[in-house]
C-alpha cells in the first residue's frame, strides 16, 4: 500500500495529472452545474493533483462507519486560542509568567480517539473520491463528486485546526525547555507550530498512545533540526570582525571630556573665588574636597571640618550646600554661555555631575 502511494505521488505522475485534470463548468446530464468559487476551484485542482494521505483504521470499514464516527460521537469542546496571540507578540525565553486561557481544553485519550478518527475518516473519503475520479477516462469529477470532495476536505481542515489549537501549549512548553540561545525564540515557536501540524497528520491513534507523547517528540526533533541547520549555515557563511559594525563610543568620550573640563572649571572657581564665597564657605569647601592640595593631603569629613571652625557637622553640611549652589550658578553662567536648548541641557547635566563630584 505504501509503495503504491509513493508511485502515485511521484513527480512524473504529478506532471501527468497536471496535464489531464480539468475542472469543467459544463452542464452534466442536462442539469445546470453550480459554479464554484475561485478558491473552491483551486482547492479542487490541488486535491486532484496530489493524492490525499491518511492514517487507516479498521473502524472506517465497519457498517455505518460514518454514523458511528460522527453522529454517535460525543461533543468535544473547542479550544479558546485567544491567550496564544499575545504570547506570540512578545515572546522571550526568560519570561516565567504562565499563559493560560480560561477555555483551555485538555483532551482525554477517548476524546483524542474521536477527533483523530473523524479527521482521518474525512481524509479517507477524499482519498476514495480521488481514486474514483482518476479511474474515469476524462479524469473530471462529476458535480456530486466535486461537492463531496470539497465538503470532506473542509471538514478535515477544520478538524486538523481544532486538534492543533488544542495542543498549542505543547509548542511553548517545549520551546521553553530547549536551550538554544543561537536561535530566535519566535523562530523556534514557528518551527514548533509546523512540527505540530505535521504530527497531527502522521499520528496513529490506533496504537493507544496520547498525542502529546508523539507531538512533544516531533517538536523537539524539529528544534534540533533547526539548530543543526543554523549551525551549518554559520559554518558555511562565517561572519568576520568588521569594525564598521561596532558601536561608536564617540558620544561617551565627548561627554567624559566635557565632564573633566567642567570639573577643572569648578576647581578654578573655588581657587579664584569667582562665585563670591564667604570666608567660612570657602574654608568648608577647601577642607571638605581638598581643593588646596598644598595644605591638605585628602578631603575631611563633616565632623572634622566642624571641629576646625567650631560648629556641628549638620551646620557644616548647610554651609557646604549653600556654597555648592553658588558654584553651580557661576559655572552655568560663565561656562555654558548661550547655546541651543538640546546642547544646553546636555552641558547642564555634565556641570551637575562635576559639582556633584565635589559632594
Amino acid at each position: 500500500m505504501t509503495q503504491l502511494r509513493t508511485i502515485r505521488n511521484s513527480p512524473l505522475e504529478q506532471m501527468r495529472r497536471r496535464g489531464r485534470v480539468k475542472v469543467s463548468h459544463a452542464p452534466t446530464s442536462g442539469a445546470r452545474r453550480r459554479r464554484l468559487s475561485p478558491d473552491d476551484e483551486q482547492t479542487l485542482r490541488d486535491l486532484l493533483l496530489n493524492e490525499q494521505d491518511y492514517i487507516d483504521s479498521p473502524v472506517f470499514y465497519e457498517e455505518d462507519a460514518e454514523q458511528k464516527i460522527y453522529a454517535d460521537a460525543p461533543d468535544i469542546r473547542k479550544p479558546d486560542t485567544s491567550w496564544y496571540h499575545p504570547v506570540m507578540d512578545d515572546l522571550s525565553p526568560s519570561r516565567t509568567r504562565e499563559y493560560k486561557g480560561a477555555e483551555q481544553v485538555i483532551l482525554t485519550a477517548a476524546e483524542e480517539r474521536v477527533l483523530f478518527h473523524q479527521y482521518n475518516y474525512a481524509r479517507h473519503r477524499v482519498h476514495n473520491l480521488q481514486l474514483a475520479v482518476w479511474a474515469t477516462p476524462d479524469r473530471q469529477p462529476t458535480d456530486e463528486q466535486a461537492e463531496e470532495m470539497l465538503r470532506w476536505n473542509r471538514l478535515a481542515v477544520r478538524l486538523r485546526e481544532q486538534i492543533a489549537n488544542t495542543n498549542l501549549a505543547l509548542v511553548l512548553a517545549m520551546a521553553k525547555r530547549t536551550r538554544m540561545s543561537e536561535v530566535d525564540f519566535a523562530d523556534l515557536v514557528s518551527e514548533g507550530n509546523m512540527a505540530l501540524l505535521r504530527a497531527v497528520d502522521k499520528f496513529d491513534v490506533g496504537r493507544g498512545f496520547k498525542f502529546s507523547t508523539y507531538a512533544c517528540r516531533a517538536i523537539l526533533k524539529a528544534f534540533s533540526r533547526q539548530g543543526m541547520k543554523l549551525s551549518k549555515h554559520r559554518q558555511r557563511f562565517p561572519t568576520d570582525f568588521d569594525p564598521k559594525l561596532e558601536r561608536s563610543n564617540f558620544l561617551e568620550l565627548k561627554r567624559a571630556d566635557f565632564e573633566k573640563d567642567a570639573a577643572d572649571e569648578v576647581r578654578r572657581i573655588v581657587v579664584e573665588n569667582r562665585a563670591d564665597l564667604s570666608a567660612i564657605e570657602r574654608t568648608v569647601i577647601e577642607h571638605r574636597f581638598g581643593i588646596e592640595t598644598d595644605d591638605f593631603e585628602k578631603p575631611m569629613t563633616l565632623e572634622q571640618v566642624g571641629q576646625i571652625i567650631g560648629v556641628t557637622k549638620e551646620r557644616v553640611r548647610q554651609i557646604q550646600n549653600k556654597a555648592l549652589e553658588k558654584i553651580r550658578l557661576e559655572l552655568e553662567i560663565n561656562y555654558l554661555g548661550t547655546v541651543d536648548e538640546e546642547a544646553e541641557a546636555e552641558a547642564e547635566g555634565a556641570v551637575k555631575k562635576a559639582v556633584a563630584s565635589l559632594n
